[in-house]
């Protein structure tokens, strides 16, 4: 499950990781608390608009996360769809098609999990690189088109996205029992490359993080409330127990997908 990260980079500080050759227009500001729904960053790769015989480029691109088919009804349903497993992702009928065509990398300073039981005193603890790099998580993204606006309506297109999820390791694990999928650097371009079509190859990209790939550390609660912002909720704190062999829940306003 991931249900929260923090994105605080501006979008030239992505150039060089993701060798980027496109960035939005507008930059979003730093989050500390991303949640479903919010507009976040995804590298893509995709052909410039309205040349279709040339070579796909990559791209820092704006969208939704919660991604919402290209089939559904209405858009409330991408809510449901922030994390993809991925045990199913490549059948599941919501995923298969992104899968395939649409994969994406989603950048990241880390993210949150919750540890405990107990209603309403459960711990967030914020997950990240140790040497405090990017986090490249593996993603999809859609296309989906509102078919109540007119075809020059800026907003007739929404474009959104979910994560890739995973079995944690037995060091997060004692955390959360999942984990968002991280793509390593030697991988990024084969794993965005939309003429790349093989699952068994796609699917060998993402395995999970190797023991000591990533450090956790306790965080103030404020972090569950997704009105809270700023660097202080990724600042560590003191804690009297560590984590134990349980599995955590979600917070108390988060329900647990899929």
């Amino acid at each position: 499950m991931c249900g929260r990260y923090a994105a605080s980079r501006r979008p030239e500080d992505l150039v060089e990781e993701f060798e980027l050759a496109s960035l939005p227009e507008q930059a979003l500001p730093a989050s500390y608390n991303v949640a479903p729904t919010d507009p976040v960053y995804a590298v893509v790769e995709r052909t410039p608009r309205g040349e279709p015989e040339a070579e796909p480029v990559r791209q820092l691109r704006t969208v939704r996360w919660g991604l919402v088919p290209s089939w559904a009804k209405d858009p409330s349903i991408g809510s449901r769809l922030i994390n993809a497993r991925v045990e199913s992702v490549a059948e599941k009928p919501a995923f298969r098609k992104a899968f395939a065509k649409r994969r994406c990398l989603l950048p990241a300073d880390g993210y949150f999990e919750w540890y405990g039981e107990e209603r309403g005193k459960k711990q967030p603890f914020f997950i990240r690189p140790p040497d405090g790099g990017v986090l490249a998580m593996a993603g999809l993204y859609e296309f989906w088109r509102d078919s109540t606006k007119d075809d020059d309506d800026p907003d007739a297109w929404l474009t959104t996205c979910t994560v890739i999820t995973t079995s944690a390791p037995d060091d997060l694990g004692r955390i959360h029992d999942r984990m968002p999928m991280v793509v390593e650097r030697d991988a990024y371009a084969t794993w965005l490359d939309p003429a790349i079509e093989d699952l068994d190859r796609l699917t060998g990209l993402l395995v999970p993080a190797a023991p000591g790939r990533l450090t956790a550390y306790p965080v103030s609660k404020e972090v569950s409330n997704v009105r809270n912002n700023g660097p202080q909720l990724i600042e560590p704190v003191q804690i009297e127990d560590a984590p134990g062999p349980d599995v955590s829940d979600r917070p108390d306003d988060e329900p647990r997908l899929f």
